[in-house]
């Protein structure tokens, strides 16, 4: 039988804990509510990010190994939205490029990471119902990363750069509740590409197909502002090294509370507060803060 190693026992376990932290590098594409709300074609949105995440218990196997495994994370990511018309169907294409820095310390202590710009994201919705009140939509994205951002095979963790290509279809589902609640339903399947160059031996790493479930529950307050709250279910996303898998199969579950308010015409902010429920491999989310500003064209 093949065993693990101590590596992938917790520095790897640590990598991907730190990949599943920082948004659109996870193992799962999390999105915020209100994404997959339908626009009219020729609408363009510009989105800037910035999230701060921090965790210090280390789990494997759903047991946990250390309580001082600190990791901390800032993040930004640059995104541009375009809707179109294309055969009868409104489609958003779109770009995603994130940076940002990944500090460790206690127990991963000297657990470097590479830090910098990160893979870049292409996505394009389409949208399969049009809805001109923005109250119901149902839609399917396909994502797609490139291995462009900053990899060195010699750092344990590398949560921006991969050095792979990634791949998952979701769906969004939006349906009001009332006048006043509105649910969103989302869920994604993710395949990735083989990275034949991971750690200082050049091993060959390979991921299996991950998935996530996500619903987020809004009460719309009026025209310009909404309050909410968000669970979701992440799972699968095993790796293995030269074929020796490293028994850090994911089972993640997390809340986020949200309150999104168009400050001005066009100009909308959104402040989330969030942390894991329970964490199956990796280091537990303690506290996550998202903040995201949107102008819409």
């Amino acid at each position: 039988m093949k065993r693990r190693t101590p590596m992938g026992r917790r520095g790897h376990a640590a990598a991907c804990a730190v990949a599943l932290a920082l948004p659109g590098l996870a193992c799962a594409v999390t999105i915020d509510a209100g994404d997959y709300t339908y626009l009219p074609a020729g609408t363009s949105l510009a989105v800037g990010y910035y999230q701060h995440t921090e965790g210090r218990q280390l789990y494997a196997g759903g047991k946990k190994v250390a309580d001082q495994a600190r990791v901390e994370a800032d993040v930004g990511i640059l995104r541009g939205v375009h809707y179109v018309d294309v055969g009868g169907l409104t489609m958003a294409p779109q770009f995603l490029l994130p940076f940002g820095r990944v500090h460790t310390g206690g127990d991963l202590a000297g657990v470097d990471a590479t830090n910098g710009v990160g893979d870049l994201i292409l996505a394009s919705t389409i949208h399969l119902m049009k809805d001109p009140e923005g109250r119901r939509a149902f839609a399917v994205t396909p994502w797609l990363w490139l291995p462009t951002g900053r990899y060195d095979r010699n750092a344990p963790l590398n949560p921006f750069g991969e050095n792979r290509w990634k791949f998952a279809l979701q769906t969004g589902w939006i349906t009001p509740l009332s006048e006043r609640f509105t649910l969103d339903l989302i869920a994604d399947g993710q395949v990735f590409g083989r990275n034949g160059d991971y750690g200082p031996t050049g091993a060959t790493l390979r991921q299996r197909p991950a998935w996530e479930l996500q619903s987020h529950l809004r009460y719309n307050l009026g025209a310009a502002t909404w309050v909410g709250g968000m669970l979701s279910q992440a799972g699968g996303g095993e790796t293995e090294i030269d074929g020796i898998a490293q028994g850090d199969r994911q089972r993640r579950s997390k809340a986020l509370l949200s309150v999104a308010h168009f400050v001005a015409p066009g100009w909308q902010v959104l402040t989330s507060l969030g942390r894991d429920l329970s964490v199956r491999s990796g280091v537990k989310e303690d506290a996550r803060l998202n903040l995201r500003l949107l102008k819409v064209f």
